[in-house]
Order: C-alpha cells, then sequence, then structure tokens
C-alpha cells in the first residue's frame, strides 16, 4: 500500500496489546484482591479474580488469537503470588508456565513486555503491610531479582512496578483496593517505597542484564480547571499535577525525592529509565481534590472523557523533563458495545502520529475483557470479547480495525471507512 493511501503512517511505531496477569488469569486465591474481593460490598457487581478470562489454563488460545491479529508486541505481567506463594518459597512450577507461554509468544514473533507489580501480591506481602512495610523494598527485590534470572534470557523488557500512584490512591485514600485504610501516612510510604523499589529494582535489572530496557508505567494525565476564571481551580489543577504524578516522576525517573515523599538513602539521584512508560487514559477537570469531568464532553462507559490529544499533552511535558523514547505502556477505553472503540484508536494513533514526539511503542488496553478490579466484571476494555460464563472469546470490530493498522503501516482510508466512519462518542452531562 503507498503512502497516499494512508491518512497517517504509524511505520515507526510498533503495536500491540497489554494485560495483568490477576485480571486474566484466573485460579489464584493467594493475593491480596482476591482476600479483598471475599469481603461484601467491595467488588461492584460482586465478583472476585478467581475466574477472570481463565487465561492461566486458556494461553495458548490467547496466544494464538494475537497471532492471528498482527500484534507486534504483548506487555504482561507475572503473579508474585504464583512465583512466591510464601516468604522465601518459590513455585518452579509457576515460573515453567511463564517461560512456556513467553517462549510461545516469542516464537509467534511478538516481543513480550514483562511487568513485575501490577497491583496484586500475595497474602502474605499484604500481611507485613504490602508496601507500606519497611521489608517491602528487599522483598520486592529479592522476587525481581529470582524473575529475571530465570525469564531473562526470554525477556529483555521490563516494567518494574504499574502506576504506583494509583495503587497507593485506591488502597489509602479512595478505599477502592485492597487494604482500603484511609492513612495518609500509609499512602505516604507506599509512594517511597514503590519508588525506591523502582530504582534500586532498574539497577538490579541492569545488574543481571546489562542490555534490558526497564521503566516504570506512569498514569499520567491533563489536569485543567474545571472553571477557567476561577483562580482556585487553576490552583487545583496544579496542585493535583504536582501531587497525583510530577513528585512520582521525578523519584522514579530522576532519583530525586521530595519532602512530602520522605528520604531514599540507598538512591543515588540520575537516570533510572530506559524509556518513559505512560499509561494514559483520560483528563482530570480540577476543582478542590475531586477528580470531575468538563460538562458536554466525549465519555466512556465509566464516565471518563475522551480526550486524545491530552496523550501528547502529558507525553510532551515528560519528555521535556525527561527525555527518551516514549512506550504507550497503556491505553483503551471501556465500551462494552464496541460502538466507539475504533474511533478512540484512530484519535490516538493520529495524535501520537502528529506529535513530532520520539513514541516507539503503543500498547492497547486491552488484549481481552478483564476483571477490572473494584468494578469487577462489568466494564469491558478488551478488543476481544469475553463470554465469562462459557470463556469463550470473539475479536471484536475494534481488534479487527487494530489489526488492520499493523498490516497496512498506518490508518488507510479503507480502514477508517470501514471501522471508524460513522462511530460516535457518548456525551457526558
Amino acid at each position: 500500500m503507498g503512502d497516499a493511501d494512508l491518512m497517517f503512517s504509524t511505520s515507526d511505531l510498533l503495536i500491540g496489546t497489554a494485560t495483568a496477569a490477576l485480571q486474566i488469569e484466573g485460579g489464584d486465591r493467594n493475593n491480596n484482591w482476591y482476600d479483598w474481593a471475599q469481603l461484601p460490598g467491595t467488588i461492584k457487581d460482586g465478583s472476585t479474580p478467581e475466574r477472570a478470562t481463565d487465561h492461566w489454563n486458556r494461553w495458548r488460545e490467547d496466544t494464538e488469537i494475537m497471532a492471528s491479529l498482527g500484534m507486534q508486541i504483548y506487555r504482561m505481567s507475572v503473579e508474585w503470588s504464583r512465583i512466591e506463594p510464601r516468604p522465601g518459597e518459590i513455585d518452579r512450577e509457576a515460573l515453567a508456565r511463564y517461560r512456556e507461554e513467553i517462549t510461545a509468544i516469542r516464537a509467534a514473533g511478538i516481543e513480550p513486555l514483562v511487568t513485575l507489580h501490577h497491583f496484586s501480591h500475595p497474602s502474605w506481602f499484604q500481611g507485613l503491610g504490602g508496601f507500606s512495610s519497611p521489608w517491602a523494598v528487599d522483598r520486592f527485590l529479592s522476587f525481581a531479582g529470582v524473575v529475571v534470572k530465570e525469564l531473562g534470557d526470554l525477556v529483555t523488557d521490563w516494567i518494574t512496578v504499574n502506576e504506583p500512584n494509583v495503587h497507593a490512591l485506591m488502597s489509602h485514600l479512595f478505599r477502592e483496593g485492597p487494604p482500603a485504610n484511609r492513612n495518609v501516612g500509609a499512602l505516604r510510604q507506599v509512594l517511597r517505597h514503590m519508588a525506591r523499589a523502582h530504582c534500586r529494582a532498574y539497577h538490579l535489572i541492569h545488574g543481571l542484564q546489562p542490555d534490558a530496557r526497564v521503566g516504570v508505567a506512569h498514569h499520567v494525565r491533563p489536569f485543567a480547571p474545571l472553571n477557567r476564571r476561577n483562580p482556585l481551580h487553576h490552583a487545583s489543577a496544579y496542585l493535583d499535577r504536582l501531587l497525583f504524578q510530577e513528585i512520582l516522576a521525578d523519584a522514579t525517573l530522576g532519583g530525586r525525592f521530595h519532602p512530602l515523599l520522605g528520604p531514599a538513602p540507598d538512591v543515588t539521584p540520575g537516570r533510572h529509565y530506559d524509556f518513559l512508560g505512560i499509561n494514559y487514559y483520560s483528563r482530570t477537570a480540577s476543582k478542590g481534590f475531586a477528580d470531575t469531568t468538563f460538562p458536554g464532553v466525549p465519555v466512556n462507559d465509566l464516565g471518563w472523557e475522551i480526550y486524545p490529544q491530552g496523550l501528547v499533552e502529558v507525553a510532551a511535558d515528560l519528555h521535556r523533563r525527561y527525555p527518551g523514547p516514549i512506550w504507550v505502556t497503556e491505553n483503551g477505553t471501556a465500551d462494552g458495545a464496541d460502538r466507539f472503540r475504533s474511533r478512540f484508536i484512530h484519535e490516538h494513533l493520529a495524535a501520537i502520529a502528529g506529535s513530532g514526539l520520539p513514541f516507539e511503542r503503543y500498547y492497547h488496553w486491552s488484549f481481552v475483557d478483564n476483571w477490572e478490579w473494584a468494578e469487577g466484571e462489568a466494564i469491558r476494555f478488551g478488543i476481544v470479547a469475553n463470554d465469562y460464563e462459557t470463556q469463550e472469546r470473539t475479536v471484536r470490530d475494534s481488534g479487527r480495525f487494530l489489526a488492520r493498522i499493523i498490516a497496512e503501516g498506518g490508518v488507510s482510508r479503507g480502514a477508517y471507512e470501514e471501522f471508524v466512519e460513522g462511530q460516535t462518542y457518548p456525551v457526558g452531562r
């Protein structure tokens, strides 16, 4: 296909999908989220991650689907609670199972990116206090060393921790994740310890694997004043951005710990990243510390604003402060009926293509519908639909569209007309 047939090119971008182990694997009762889901009222639809999409048993089928769609890259995570079910006890069968899956992924021509901590961890680690524990960093580093030594011949790309800001806020402020105790002291400890864990794991991994590429998956978003004429809203947007993402980025990327985080004597200031991992979903309209949305904007099934240009805004800001290749480690939308996901994909990739920034990778969230944390099974992010009762997978039109983009090296007019034209977003109040 000639460039003249393309609305824009993605030839410089590797494209794939992303998942997290706890959200898709099923069958594991030894983790903090399974424990929390047993408590009444914690999960909106009453489900637990025990069923999920049964990927632990159906990974061959899922790998074949990804290969059939032409996926070039795949972000996955390994479940700490499977690998180290009790302190210091390593389950070699679980590691062998991950080796088998990653070997098949690579054989399908797909490059794996492996996340070491994606919100979930063993029940015993939670019993110590999770990442608020004074032993948390050393425990995590021990686990990370085991995984990298075992899988390092198959994996060169690593995410240490996923969205430490969201993990800490869900657990210790908004009470939307375990242990759901509103505790500012614990919130601060979790953020400091996860930033320390990343910085030290960055050097640990490079010591074991000099050619590795290591980063953090940062959840970042634009913050704009709800009322642009209100100076308090401007101040709120500035503080929200600083507290939610900038202080943490300085710690994890630059090794510089703000007084609000507390000291990190085991971390030396300097570069602690090989790429800028960005998880981007939405924009916040700031009014105080509430996460609000502008009236009358496009929204998804969760009521989150759809704001494609925001991906470029946050990437440009992060790249200005910390230059490096940009990997979009998550970007997706809740759209159970697949009414507007193709338009969402088109507009976010178009923003990337026109940005002039060094975007190298785009991981769409998610490969398959999954157990969406406190929302349970009801919210659907997958380009592949999943029937939880039968575990039958069905590729959605948005999945076919993403496959077409990969095959054609961009969005062609034909693909746009088939998958995007006519799609409209719901509008919020």
